[in-house]
């Protein structure tokens, strides 16, 4: 679900950080829209998830990531937010430079983890983190969360080893939805078909 609105800013962006963001890697460029976002989100209740800022040929893309918090967000609230963000970047001539695009969407099935409190909610279940420096060696991760405390998370990996990822190395996070294997629903749909035998039939 995604509301595009085109815009147009003049000079380079400002200053200013998100306060529930300091202990996680904040893009300095994202970090003055987080600060204009997320109070408009709030005050319509809903949730800024994540801010990107992308050239795009001439121009910029800013891409915001809005959810509602216990249930899912609507198209309206979308335009709500799209409409209250544009009117703020219009007298905002330090927020994004140049001509852009705004496009307000909801997460997606793989939602980003961009706070610490997004994490608790998805222990249990398959994460993707990338680090800003490498972690024994590496600095992606994919498995299960199993733990998050008030310094970062652990992860255990397909390797069946415990991994932990302090919030502040954390450059970008996701859940990661596992789908049933196809050869699994197959197997199930066939099982569900199999015709009954009537009795005394052979």
């Amino acid at each position: 679900m995604q509301c595009l609105t085109p815009g147009r800013g003049d000079s380079a962006a400002g200053s200013g950080t998100p306060s529930d963001l300091d202990n996680m890697h904040i893009d300095p460029k994202t970090a003055p829209l987080w600060a204009i976002v997320e109070p408009i989100a709030l005050e319509l209740g809903l949730e800024l998830v994540d801010v990107e800022l992308h050239r795009e040929g001439r121009g910029s893309v800013l891409r915001l990531l809005i959810d509602k918090v216990g249930g899912r967000v609507s198209l309206d609230e979308l335009t709500a937010v799209s409409r209250q963000v544009s009117d703020v970047l219009d007298v905002r001539d330090d927020a994004v430079p140049g001509q852009y695009t705004l496009e307000v969407s909801s997460p997606g099935i793989n939602r980003p983890l961009t706070r610490p409190g997004h994490f608790p909610p998805f222990v249990g279940k398959r994460v993707h983190v990338q680090t800003r420096k490498d972690i024994g060696a590496r600095h992606s991760f994919r498995g299960v969360l199993t733990a998050v405390d008030a310094e970062g998370v652990t992860i255990t990996g397909d390797d069946h080893e415990p991994h932990f990822i302090a919030f502040d190395a954390i450059v970008r996070a996701n859940y990661q939805h596992e789908f049933p294997s196809v050869g699994r629903r197959r197997s199930e749909q066939r099982g569900a078909q199999r015709p009954a035998h009537r009795a005394g039939s052979r």
